[in-house]
């Protein structure tokens, strides 16, 4: 049998070569042991919908498509997006495929139905807005994809104006909405840590001005009866030492992140603290003085 891998692409020279006939070759698609994108191109059966679309156009799967796949955070996960080369005319068209002609910085292997993580990354960092692309460079920072050479390597291909988001990726935070509610402090001002250990308490989320502990909750990880009853314990033990704990759900900082920052200006003031910016402030350039962010 003709091991074939799910995201390379094989030619019908490939088949031949291995030993198949163009008979068995025939009834291997035909059999659903093959699947055959366009003619004379072949692929895994169990190959993902991207890579069956990226094959079929004659491309490789790249940005959010490719990141999400690999388990990146990104936004919006609507279409295919594929890439082609820079001069590609003439390409098969397939409903819902999105399509790049930007040049690759770094080769994929032979055959291969993927482009390389660093360009699927410069690719979503300009397609998505600038929250959504930070949020998506700081999980792949944290899940160990790049480095921060990586990272200076990728911004002196971005244009000009979003370089500036390169001070503002950080790769301790680690869901799409813990970068959300990062940018959101930092736009409105106030003083905070990530990944906080506290004693008796655990690791939280966020601490705010040393006292407003944020915990942004998802359902992979707080559903159940259990967990939600453990959370509990921890914010008594939390309140016992003085903090006051939010957890806003994950979806909801995503959908509406001013509505997360209206709540917690109201708290700052209730207890005398001053804040002048509004929630709804975009992502801000950044400060020239160090912040705990």
């Amino acid at each position: 049998m003709f091991d074939m891998h799910p995201d390379r692409l094989y030619v019908h020279a490939d088949l031949k070569s291995a030993g198949l006939s163009q008979r068995r070759i025939t009834g291997m698609v035909r059999g659903g042991g093959v699947a055959r994108p366009r003619q004379g191109v072949y692929v895994h059966p169990d190959s993902s919908l991207a890579s069956l679309s990226a094959a079929h156009v004659g491309g490789l799967v790249t940005c959010i498509t490719l990141l999400s796949e690999l388990g990146v955070f990104v936004l919006e996960r609507e279409g295919v997006h594929v890439q082609v080369p820079p001069h590609a005319t003439r390409l098969r068209t397939k409903a819902g495929v999105r399509l790049h002609w930007t040049p690759l910085h770094r080769t994929p292997p032979p055959s291969s139905l993927r482009v390389e993580v660093f360009d699927a990354l410069l690719q979503a960092t300009l397609c998505q807005p600038p929250r959504a692309a930070l949020a998506t460079l700081d999980s792949a920072l944290h899940l160990g994809l790049i480095d921060e050479d990586d990272l200076d390597e990728l911004f002196r291909h971005i244009p000009r104006r979003r370089r500036a988001l390169r001070a503002l990726v950080d790769g301790r935070c680690e869901s799409g909405p813990e970068t959300f509610v990062r940018l959101l402090l930092r736009a409105l001002g106030l003083t905070f840590e990530c990944q906080v250990e506290i004693p008796g308490v655990g690791r939280v989320d966020f601490v705010v001005e040393g006292w407003l502990i944020i915990e942004c909750d998802s359902r992979a990880h707080h559903s159940g009866w259990e967990a939600q009853a453990a959370d509990r314990r921890r914010d008594l033990a939390a309140a016992a030492l003085g903090y006051a704990t939010i957890r806003p759900v994950a979806a909801d900082i995503l959908a509406d992140t001013p509505a997360l920052g209206r709540v917690i200006v109201g708290m700052a003031q209730r207890i005398g603290l001053r804040v002048h910016n509004t929630p709804e402030a975009s992502v801000p350039r950044p400060r020239s003085r160090r912040i705990r962010a």
